[in-house]
């Protein structure tokens, strides 16, 4: 239960932040109502890539990337996270899928490395929850519970021994696949191979059970996702995805999917990427994709002459809009089909070039809670969406990995 002090120190940093960004509560009642609730439940973002932009950007130096204050050139700071009403954080320890072998083994080690490193350079704002518990004591003190998700299973190299290491490091979820198939499950976009899980995947999901690690779907093709849901003892998560009713992208979760996640227990936690979102942004993204890959061909070498190419492009073929309203439908969809037990917010903040309009930063989450909230959503539903789902989720992968302990470990697939 969060202590008077820390909800008061919560509520005056809020407070100032909007004061400062010239929003006044009193003009948007959702709004008010909205920064409140985000005040009495830890409000989790299933994932934000601030971390890749550590290594990619500043060469995993943070202090060249401080998020101390607010910055112009990322979507992630404390003093917006704080204005943001984010309670509990996923950090994505993402690496690239064309990493394989022991040089992801590796990467995936040092993007951990910059997680614990940040918590301790803000040691006043983050704190590493490992448990459903930890969330709800950080929060209470105040500060931002920062959970670790791996993104992408080449990250253990299909060992089961690297995964369990990477467990003890403090990660909480991890993402099956990236963009590319793994040895041992398919990715929703590449070209399948193994039809789902292989037997070892089977074993990988397994494993995770029995550690407390939270299986993500989020980048599976759907016959991986039936998969899962077959396999798992514990509930799953989808860190970052849209319904594929609203936008027909593979990395969105069909409506067969979300028919099962009742019986699972499983959360859908909804994307802020565009191309998710709608069928136009879905469409132009294709469309952008195959002009730079038109442009590359037409000058493999010139790296100047392709970026000139395709920002000329953009200018001739604008983005199309996406708004709030159009991520709270997903939302809407998720709860329709599947309840409002399971679903909850995933932005993918950092790890995009495009928002929607209202949505540009951590410090927007209010706007979409407003959203629901005018939409006739209850208060106690909103807590759901927030961080109720997602603590229940914890909690109950916790109790699989309680009934697990005894068992012996997952052995590795011979190589």
């Amino acid at each position: 239960m969060k202590t008077r002090g820390a909800a008061a120190l919560v509520v005056c940093a809020v407070a100032a932040l909007a004061v400062l960004s010239g929003a006044s509560q009193a003009d948007d009642p959702y709004l008010a109502r909205a920064r409140a609730l985000h005040l009495s439940v830890p409000m989790f973002d299933g994932h934000n890539d601030y971390p890749w932009e550590v290594r990619d950007r500043a060469g995993k130096d943070l202090a060249k990337l401080d998020i101390r204050h607010i910055r112009t050139d990322t979507m992630t700071d404390i003093p917006r996270m704080r204005q943001g009403g984010v309670g509990a954080q996923f950090w994505s320890v993402y690496v690239p899928a064309s990493l394989a072998g022991q040089r992801a083994v590796t990467a995936t080690l040092e993007q951990i490395d910059i997680v614990h490193r940040m918590i301790a350079r803000y040691p006043d704002d983050f704190a590493l929850a490992l448990t459903a518990d930890d969330v709800q004591r950080i929060f209470g003190e105040g500060r931002i519970a920062s959970l670790i998700g791996m993104e992408g299973g080449h990250a253990i190299d299909s060992s089961l021994g690297a995964l369990r290491m990477f467990a003890r490091l403090g990660a909480r979820y991890m993402t099956l696949t990236h963009s590319k198939n793994v040895p041992w499950a398919d990715s929703a976009t590449d070209t399948p191979e193994h039809g789902g899980l292989t037997a070892f995947g089977e074993e990988v999901v397994r494993e995770m059970n029995r550690l407390g690690m939270l299986v993500d779907m989020s980048h599976v093709s759907e016959e991986t996702m039936d998969d899962v849901l077959r396999v798992t003892r514990a509930p799953v998560i989808f860190s970052h995805s849209s319904a594929r009713a609203l936008c027909d992208h593979p990395r969105n979760v069909p409506d067969a999917v979300l028919r099962q996640l009742p019986k699972n227990g499983g959360v859908v936690m909804v994307s802020f990427v565009p191309g998710f979102t709608t069928p136009e942004a879905a469409a132009w993204d294709t469309a952008q994709e195959a002009e730079s890959a038109r442009l590359e061909r037409l000058s493999p070498k010139d790296e100047a002459a392709v970026k000139a190419g395709l920002s000329a492009w953009v200018a001739d073929h604008p983005r199309p809009k996406v708004t709030v309203a159009q991520v709270a439908d997903h939302v809407d969809h998720v709860r329709k089909l599947a309840g409002i037990d399971h679903v909850g917010y995933g932005s993918d903040f950092d790890g995009i070039t495009s928002t929607p309009a209202g949505l540009e930063d951590v410090s927007t989450f209010p706007a979409l809670t407003a959203e629901l909230l005018r939409r006739g959503y209850t208060e106690l539903e909103v807590k759901k969406v927030l961080g109720l789902n997602l603590l229940r989720v914890m909690r109950a992968a916790e109790a699989t990995a309680a009934r697990m302990a005894a068992m012996p470990p997952a052995k590795d697939a011979p190589r």
